[in-house]
């Protein structure tokens, strides 16, 4: 485990697997996980240094062992991921899973020697009436206080069993507040569009998929591939939202010019 503060005095822990300055891959999670309780990362990271890279595993801002210092916010989250990218002083494949996608392509901008961005599965163009309208919805009950009403209508449309899962969480329903960047970054993206949001990143852009996915997953990762100037879109083993670890850690390194 190691840490390290960003400028605006947050503090971002994270595992570090794999050799300093080979390239790294830094893992973006979407709402809800932590690296406690998200085992699938971190055996991508393990499988990925494997091949000879580095991975970074962070805690995202206001979760675990990742305090905020203030308001959790896209800007402060995307502060993170910069600190991320110099502390790997290398070359950066930047991985976003679900909403962290959108985070991502944000941040990919801000990266300097970036090397690949990968987006699992970005719940973009699957929101009725757009994700600014239903982001609006959310922040109106985080607004109010009501927190429990706002987990909710962040997973709308989502599994039921997931919201009974987070409903077991001990930072239920606070853990909403650590998902402020995920919904400002959803609309942000829909807003500007996926080419303006993507016209800064001449790196590769892997738009990926599960072999067994939901609906409007593979049109979304179709029309991300086609706005991105080096773009594909691709369907990898995994499934319930979830890549294999070790299919990805292999798709990461063939990226990142470590296997054929």
């Amino acid at each position: 485990m190691s840490a390290l503060t960003t400028p605006r005095g947050d503090t971002i822990t994270f595992d570090d697997r794999g050799a300093p300055g080979a390239v790294t891959a830094i893992f973006i999670a979407g709402a809800g996980p932590t690296r406690a309780d998200d085992p699938v990362t971190l055996a991508t990271g393990e499988a990925y240094a494997a091949h000879g890279g580095r991975a970074l595993i962070p805690d995202r801002l206001g979760r675990g062992e990742s305090p905020s210092a203030g308001e959790i916010d896209l800007p402060a989250q995307l502060d993170a991921i910069a600190a991320l990218a110099r502390e790997a002083d290398a070359p950066v494949i930047l991985i976003g899973h679900s909403s962290g996608c959108a985070i991502s392509m944000l941040a990919a901008s801000r990266i300097p020697e970036l090397a690949g961005l990968v987006l699992w599965e970005a719940p973009l163009g699957l929101f009725d009436g757009g994700a600014a309208k239903w982001w609006g919805h959310v922040r109106d009950a985080i607004r109010a206080g009501d927190l429990e009403a706002a987990v909710a209508r962040y997973m709308v449309g989502m599994p039921p069993e997931w919201l009974e899962a987070m409903k077991q969480s001990p930072d239920y329903p606070q853990l909403v507040l650590s998902w402020v960047p995920d919904g400002e970054a959803l609309a942000a993206v829909e807003q500007r569009g996926y080419a303006e949001s993507l016209s800064a990143v001449s790196a590769p852009v892997v738009a990926v998929v599960g072999t067994d996915t939901f609906p409007g997953m593979i049109a979304t990762a179709d029309a991300l591939a086609a706005a991105a100037s080096d773009g594909s879109s691709e369907q990898l083993a995994g499934a319930w939202h979830t890549w294999e670890p070790d299919a990805m850690a292999e798709r990461l390194a063939r990226l990142a010019g470590l296997s054929s």
